[in-house]
């Protein structure tokens, strides 16, 4: 599989030194009673909620940390689309597309893919996986947790499952190299 979306990011980028030196990502399994298995990411970014909030809910903030290029659209308001390769137009066969299924603003996203790149592994058992970007203010650093719902206990989930518990950490800790670098004064 290539690059992670975090169930949102589908990135896969190289962590630098600013990013590995910032707090780790932590990461659970949990197995459900229906036997699927429930994956949280959780991470302090020393950032205010507000800006982590519009990092991740945005085109624009989307552009900053995850994918050289992001859209949205005023015909569909609760999609964000992206993609890797900066050449990409809107509805390439290599963007991905995330669907927002509920949204408190600067505390809770919540989202679902419903486009992967062509060839993505397991499309269809991931379109049904659901995840949760959950936001804490702690004075001026946020708890954000990635919670991940629905990884069928099938080969298919499994492998999925393993993709998105690396690839949803490196996806955190570029946003945490983002805002390590903006403290550093690399905005």
């Amino acid at each position: 599989m290539r690059g992670p979306i975090l169930a949102l990011a589908l990135i896969g980028p190289a962590c630098s030194a600013a990013a590995q030196s910032a707090a780790p990502v932590e990461v659970v399994r949990t197995v459900e009673a229906d036997s699927t298995t429930t994956l949280v990411h959780e991470t302090l970014i020393d950032a205010p909620a507000a800006d982590v909030w519009q990092a991740i809910s945005t085109a624009e903030g989307w552009m900053r940390w995850a994918v050289p290029v992001a859209w949205t659209s005023p015909t569909e308001p609760d999609i964000l689309e992206t993609s890797y390769d900066p050449a990409d137009k809107p509805g390439s066969l290599s963007t991905i597309k995330q669907q927002f299924l509920a949204r408190i603003p600067g505390r809770l996203l919540a989202f679902r893919t419903v486009k992967a790149p062509e060839g993505f592994p397991h499309f269809a058992i991931y379109r049904g996986v659901t995840s949760v970007f959950e936001l804490e203010p702690d004075g001026e650093r946020t708890l954000l947790r990635l919670t991940s719902t629905g990884y069928p206990d099938s080969q298919g989930g499994r492998e999925l499952l393993a993709f998105f518990e690396t690839g949803n950490a490196q996806t955190l800790e570029a946003l945490l190299e983002l805002f390590a670098s903006d403290a550093q004064g690399g905005k």
